[in-house]
């Protein structure tokens, strides 16, 4: 029989000391999630935000430089020469906000893109309008789709299913500590399947996110849910216990944050904004948003960031995989002529399940 859980069980000083260190990996959430969440969230203040304004004459110039130069780095002011190159802007995400000046000034927005960058661009012209003695008519080019007002749900299918994917990987980790290496892999497959069959439900029947595209939709979720359990059962063969922080830092604090799905990065301060061009969050953020509502343009490139993470989680399953073979190598090697009781394994892998099990916690 085991001492180590018995004897912290028996004694309170033991006791005491496997609960502190276990209070650990909480407290460093915690730390982990203030920094990353209140230094991306609290204070979004716009830089080199691009925006257009219509026209070739004298005025739009002069009203592009003025507007240019008294935002001080907030926007990237530029003139088009017409109404459809605006709206092309838009479509491609080239800019989030296109100014027609007039007697009856008019502002293109596309609010699929970033509805949080679509509001800090119409309080900018409606302003701007207001200077010039006349309403501003404000003019949606994407709207989102009816179930998704505020375009941030994909933001929180982001959410749901990255918390079922590191759920998960504390899962088979844990209580499938004596499994192979290769039927681990093979279940982080099957519950990644499943969990973004569930996020393919709540953004389709039940909650409407989506009114089209929802089959594209699942394969990314599929492609994104998969890379994070690959990389989350991989790293357990090192980090054991520490693999749900571990797991929680890469797709929670940096991934969360640096999405896209509430600011985008021109929002952000510039740490969040390098990660958004690379992470596999925004990968499905921005993959989602261009198939569903802006006809795939550059889906290619965020479909190409998920399979460089389910790339990345199929080399870590390989590394742990060579890392697991050197162990049992070296254990047969210094192992007594009489094979050590099955039980004694048992009650190991019983232990490791118990202890990575404590150490899950929700967002």
């Amino acid at each position: 029989m085991s001492a180590g859980p018995s004897a912290a069980a028996g004694s309170p000083a033991g006791a005491l000391r496997h609960v502190l260190s276990h209070l650990v990996t909480p407290l460093l959430m915690c730390i982990g999630m203030g920094l990353a969440y209140l230094g991306a969230f609290h204070a979004p203040q716009p830089h080199d935000l691009r925006v257009d304004v219509v026209g070739s004459g004298p005025s739009a110039q002069v009203l592009a430089q003025t507007l240019q130069d008294k935002g001080d780095g907030a926007l990237s002011v530029r003139t088009v020469a017409d109404r459809a190159t605006a709206a092309e802007h838009l479509r491609t995400q080239d800019s989030y906000g296109a100014y027609i000046p007039g007697r009856a000034p008019e502002l293109l927005v596309a609010s699929a893109s970033s509805d949080t960058s679509a509001t800090v661009v119409e309080k900018v012209f409606t302003q701007v309008a207001a200077g010039q003695g006349a309403p501003l008519k404000v003019t949606d080019t994407a709207p989102t789709a009816d179930g998704d007002p505020t375009g941030q749900g994909i933001f929180f299918l982001l959410v749901a299913v990255s918390i079922g994917s590191y759920a998960s990987v504390a899962v088979i980790g844990g209580a499938g500590a004596v499994l192979r290496l290769r039927v681990r892999a093979a279940l982080a497959v099957g519950a990644s399947l499943v969990v973004s069959a569930i996020g393919a439900v709540f953004a389709g029947p039940l909650f409407g996110l989506v009114d089209h595209g929802l089959a594209g939709l699942w394969a990314m979720a599929w492609l994104y849910s998969a890379g994070i359990l690959l990389i989350g059962v991989g790293l357990h063969t090192f980090l054991k216990r520490w693999t749900t922080l571990g797991v929680m830092v890469l797709f929670v604090m940096l991934n969360f944050t640096s999405s896209g799905g509430i600011f985008r990065p021109e929002l952000q301060p510039g740490f969040f904004g390098a990660l958004h061009s690379f992470w596999n969050g925004s990968g499905f953020v921005e993959g989602v948003r261009s198939h569903v509502y802006f006809g795939g343009h550059a889906l290619g490139g965020n479909v190409l960031v998920l399979a460089l993470w389910f790339a990345a989680g199929l080399a870590m399953i390989g590394l742990a995989g060579l890392a697991e073979g050197k162990r049992r190598s070296a254990a047969a090697l210094a192992a007594a002529p009489s094979a050590r009781p099955a039980a004694g394994h048992e009650a190991e892998a019983s232990a490791e399940e118990e202890e990575e099990m404590e150490e899950t916690v929700g967002v």
